[in-house]
């Protein structure tokens, strides 16, 4: 009984003092976060965004180096991208009414903008990284980034705007009462 007793006893000890070991090399972080946010500046907008491309790009981006093995990060980027007109560049000259019939010219259509979805896009897979692997998938985003930019410049994005423009704002003259509707692009 004596033997059962000290074994129980020997047994609490050695919980209790790997509890205190445990809470004194991995003390209990407490998160504390102070924000002081600071509205710069408010914007009048005028863009009427007409379309929207959503992008993905597979990129497998690696990082060679003379001294350490090659390093290689796979991602899955998400990004979007929109076309619009700027309507605040719509002047007087712009809008020419006869009777019934309208004619607007509307300005040059353009990228709203081009920006990746962090929260679609995925860190697939990472090999030889180690310590280095925040900088590589950083790069990584970087040249996805860019190279999303390029193919939205190259792809009809700025056409599809002005082809969706007519329709957006067809009804919205007939409602005003004009019948005879004529919309171009400087």
């Amino acid at each position: 009984m004596r033997k059962i007793l000290f074994i129980i006893v020997l047994g609490l000890i050695t919980f209790l003092s790997g509890y205190w070991i445990k809470t004194q090399l991995y003390p209990k972080t407490k998160v504390e976060s102070n924000h002081n946010i600071l509205l710069e500046k408010i914007e009048s907008m005028g863009k009427l965004q007409l379309v929207k491309y959503k992008y993905s790009d597979i990129i497998e981006h690696i990082n060679k180096t003379d001294f350490l093995p090659a390093a290689s990060v796979l991602l899955i980027i998400k990004a979007d991208a929109a076309g619009c007109i700027d309507l605040t560049k719509i002047d007087t000259n712009s809008v020419k009414t006869f009777g019934d019939s309208v004619h607007l010219t509307l300005p040059k259509a353009e990228i709203c903008y081009i920006k990746i979805d962090h929260k679609s896009s995925k860190v697939y897979d990472t090999k030889m990284a180690f310590f280095r692997e925040a900088n590589l998938v950083d790069e990584a985003y970087k040249h996805a980034e860019n190279e999303i930019a390029k193919q939205v410049r190259q792809s009809d994005i700025l056409i599809q705007t002005q082809n969706n423009a007519l329709p957006v704002l067809k009804p919205l003259l007939e409602g005003l009462g004009y019948k005879k509707i004529k919309i171009d692009f400087k």
